[in-house]
């Protein structure tokens, strides 16, 4: 049975960058008070990345699957798999995954989306590495895409502080070598309503309602809770120790989040990839922008072992072990 390896990675971030000084002058003129201070202290975030009008997640993710297949020197004729995890797709339909494949000239693999918010990019990793080890591709795309400063309320401070836009891709290849050691998927939807964008269009009209909403201490509980337990688990499954662990990149949601998780994981700080103070909470693309990021200024390195955790609305979470 192959592994599933990462031979290369990408990323893309829409080029206008908004810090907390200006996020919080423009919310300013809607009588929304909020400060760098306040911003940072809370979530250690200090700017995001926010899409042009008009811009879509398919472009966005385009870009970070082109940067990805460069980085891997596989040309977009050879994918047999594409797989795009976003809540912010272009259209009800296609999926954003076929909107990728035109876009790159690819033509005849499996091309689809896959929706667990926050969470997307390791379900989408973790389905990739089964139709690899099934033999039913050897060549995939994954990708995290989102615009989520699309369904933003920009009057709730709570929550339109957190996001930015942004998309981030691997290529994984069919390989006798170790790659994706084990992956562990969870999701629990009795929690749905603490993190939900519950809104639809039916007959033509937005039906219920289209931002997202956010119960913040609720999530804070169950995420720590969960990945600490799907840490534990998914390394049991590769019979990796903890200790073993090289780099953890988790969800890019809040520095708090993630510093608990580490201390609860005993994980050092610096083996941990942080990325929200400058990207915010991207949501599936947090994680795949992240590992781009720490491979490219030469953090991660050919052979560590890397644990990727996801945690998102729905309630859903999970963690995938890889060896690069």
């Amino acid at each position: 049975m192959p592994y599933a390896k990462i031979i290369g990675s990408g990323g893309y971030l829409p080029p206008r960058v908004v810090t907390n000084d200006e996020l919080a002058a423009e919310l300013a003129t809607r009588n929304i008070e909020t400060s760098d201070t306040w911003i940072v202290e809370r979530t250690g975030i200090r700017q995001r990345h926010i899409a042009d009008p008009g811009a879509t997640t398919s472009q966005l993710a385009t870009r970070a699957a082109q940067a990805a297949l460069a980085d891997a020197g596989i040309d977009a004729g050879e994918l047999d798999l594409i797989i795009v995890a976003t809540s912010t797709p272009d259209f009800v339909f296609p999926s954003t995954a076929c909107l990728v494949q035109a876009n790159l000239g690819a033509k005849g693999g499996a091309a689809f989306d896959v929706q667990a918010v926050c969470s997307g990019f390791v379900y989408a990793l973790a389905t990739a590495d089964a139709f690899v080890r099934a033999g039913r591709a050897k060549t995939a795309l994954v990708i995290g895409a989102e615009v989520f400063s699309s369904i933003l309320d920009w009057s709730d401070r709570s929550t339109c502080v957190l996001f930015g836009d942004g998309a981030g891709a691997v290529v994984l290849k069919a390989s006798e070598e170790p790659g994706i050691m084990a992956a562990q998927l969870n999701a629990d939807g009795s929690q749905m309503k603490i993190l939900c964008a519950a809104g639809n269009v039916a007959h033509g009209k937005v039906v219920g309602d289209p931002f997202l909403r956010m119960d913040g201490q609720a999530v804070f509980k169950l995420a720590v809770t969960s990945l600490t337990q799907s840490a534990l688990d998914v390394c049991k499954e590769a019979d990796v120790s903890l200790e073993a662990i090289d780099w953890l990149v988790p969800h890019q949601a809040n520095v708090r989040i993630i510093n608990f998780l580490g201390r609860r994981l005993n994980i050092p700080d610096e083996k941990v990839v942080v990325t929200v103070d400058h990207h915010a909470n991207t949501s599936a693309a947090s994680v795949p922008l992240a590992f781009d990021e720490a491979r490219r200024d030469g953090r991660i390195k050919p052979g560590q072992t890397v644990l990727m955790q996801g945690v998102g609305g729905g309630f859903t979470w999970g963690s995938v072990l890889t060896r690069v």
